[in-house]
């Protein structure tokens, strides 16, 4: 069947052009390193700005594995769940956050991690590790994110009208501050209190307040001790540890005092930063992967 004249002149303005397919290079090889993909630092460091990414960064390091590259190229959209860190393994595998320590068991074999009470001393400090893990997401995360992002009327705005908040990283702050306060922040009274919630209100004093308190304590219980909660390997809650308080001696001032001026949690911090710093390669020779 010959095609109607009309059609071969509309379809004339439009002509498909096919290419060959694209063959792998050759010269392409299998990933050999784990390689860690994390936000980058404001430094020229392979340690991480982010807490959370530090976290695991100082995870794997305390767990006593070495020469994991780092990827500060890529965009947290590029990411599993749109969240960093992602690992890319030997295998070319990438896995999530939460595939980490499984991962890392399957490299290590038998470890503290896999004992009755994941490396602490006893039932009763890895109970105490979670009460812990509590006050530093809570109040000591509230006041590392209000002071690197102080909410401000353009931040509510944002929250307000913006249809993707999380989209925004002014809102992305709000809404971080939001979870990690506890209690709420009262309602609005008077007049106010006739309008529906827009964006968040800080008690800045309260929640710096609690802060200090916070580092007292973990000043307090560290002590003079090499890891925390007396253990004699480090464990999870000292990766955790770790990543606050090299973030917050990062900070503006209202925070990094609080770190300063307690000798034992500066020298602590110097001293692991060196086992984390030591475990990771900063490379981004990786085609850019960015969205």
């Amino acid at each position: 069947m010959q095609a109607p004249t009309f059609w071969k002149t509309l379809t004339s303005s439009f002509p498909l052009y096919t290419y060959p397919p694209v063959s792998s290079s050759p010269l392409q090889t299998a990933q050999k390193e784990p390689t860690l993909w994390i936000h980058p630092s404001n430094e020229a460091d392979a340690l991480s700005g982010d807490v959370e990414c530090l976290k695991w960064q100082a995870y794997l390091a305390l767990r006593g594995l070495k020469n994991i590259r780092v990827r500060t190229d890529v965009h947290p959209q590029g990411a599993i769940d749109r969240r960093l860190p992602n690992l890319h393994v030997e295998d070319d595998r990438l896995l999530p956050a939460h595939g980490i320590p499984a991962w890392a068991d399957e490299k290590l074999g038998p470890s503290s991690s896999d004992e009755q009470w994941e490396g602490y001393v006893s039932e009763a400090a890895k109970d105490e590790s979670r009460a812990w893990v509590s006050l530093l997401e809570g109040n000591v995360h509230a006041a590392l994110v209000l002071a690197q992002n102080p909410p401000s009327l353009k931040d509510t705005l944002l929250e307000m009208l913006s249809p993707f908040p999380s989209f925004t990283s002014e809102s992305s702050a709000i809404t971080s501050l939001r979870s990690t306060i506890v209690p709420p922040p009262p309602p609005a009274t008077g007049f106010l209190s006739l309008l529906p919630p827009i964006g968040i209100r800080v008690d800045a004093d309260s929640v710096y307040t609690k802060y200090a308190q916070a580092i007292q304590a973990l000043s307090d219980r560290l002590s003079t001790d090499k890891w925390f909660l007396g253990s004699e390997n480090p464990t999870p809650l000292d990766a955790l540890v770790f990543a606050y308080l090299h973030c917050i001696l990062r900070s503006p001032e209202p925070i990094r005092p609080q770190v300063t001026r307690r000798v034992n949690l500066v020298a602590w911090e110097w001293r692991v930063r060196g086992l984390v710093r030591s475990a990771f390669t900063n490379s981004n020779s990786h085609t850019d992967v960015q969205t």
